[in-house]
């Protein structure tokens, strides 16, 4: 049995250990599945920290994303002590899990904070096509499993009712195959989003306020344009280093402004300008 946890500790002044490990939150409850965890970390404009929670992965689990008594799919936001940051939604739901900001979610592996607006975007996992990047708001619910934008794998059938419904948030934008090419029929396998990054420096003066996010069944890092009337929409996105072929499970700005890319082979990569 398996569930995400989320512990605090103080690192040493000689950075070799640490001390006063404390556990304030787990995921609850614990179920016989080793897929899905969530498992990003924000932390707000308040000091209040975000934390997503997956799915869990198998169909027996699923469904409870949308159930506000159980972690599964949920996105948690909490004091550094483990409770309830003040200003979250309230539920009608009485036994609704204390800490919930958001639900219905599927497999949340990006999470940054807008540079402008302090608010959470998060990127997801589709199941076979449906990827999505999400502006998270408080107490709204994004649909999963009860409406998707992928299929149920090795089949052409949607997963839930469709790709919309009233009272569910629909996704800023939606990747169907991992490429982003057309497709007919089954759909590809998702590029499977992981590692999300608002870019704010110098370097890449282009790119200011725009959303880099990694890709691991896609082997890319994907550039994604924000703007519309109220700069929620996205408006462009480029794949980009696609002939590395590296599947990127993070994505940072380093103090110096370049962009630092984590791979699933091990290496750290910094993106800098060609010559």
């Amino acid at each position: 049995m398996s569930g995400t946890a989320v512990a605090r500790a103080t690192l040493d002044a000689t950075g070799s250990e640490l001390r006063d490990l404390q556990v304030i939150l787990r995921q609850t409850p614990k179920v016989a599945s080793s897929g899905h965890f969530g498992s990003r970390l924000v932390f707000d404009t308040k000091g209040y920290l975000f934390v997503t929670l997956g799915d869990r992965q198998s169909r027996a689990q699923r469904g409870f994303a949308q159930d506000l008594s159980r972690g599964n799919g949920k996105v948690m936001r909490i004091t550094t002590e483990g409770r309830p940051a003040p200003g979250n939604p309230t539920f009608s739901v009485p036994a609704a899990q204390p800490g919930i900001w958001s639900y219905g979610h599927r497999n949340p592996q990006g999470a940054a904070l807008h540079p402008r607006t302090g608010e959470l975007w998060i990127s997801e996992h589709g199941p076979q096509g449906g990827d999505e990047l999400n502006l998270v708001q408080a107490g709204k619910n994004y649909g999963w499993p009860l409406v998707s934008h992928g299929q149920e794998y090795g089949t052409p059938l949607g997963v839930g009712e469709g790709t919309a419904r009233a009272g569910m948030e629909p996704p800023v934008s939606v990747w169907l195959t991992r490429d982003g090419t057309p497709h007919s029929g089954v759909l590809k396998s998702s590029m499977a989003p992981s590692g999300l990054a608002f870019y704010t420096g110098e370097m890449f003066p282009e790119f200011r306020g725009q959303i880099f996010s990694g890709a691991l069944a896609g082997t890319a890092l994907w550039r994604i344009e924000l703007g519309g009337p109220d700069g929620r929409r996205e408006v462009a996105r480029e794949r980009l280093l696609s002939q590395l072929g590296e599947r990127i499970r993070d994505v940072r700005q380093g103090p110096d402004g370049w962009l630092y890319l984590l791979t699933d082979s091990g290496k750290l990569l910094r993106v800098v300008k060609g010559p």
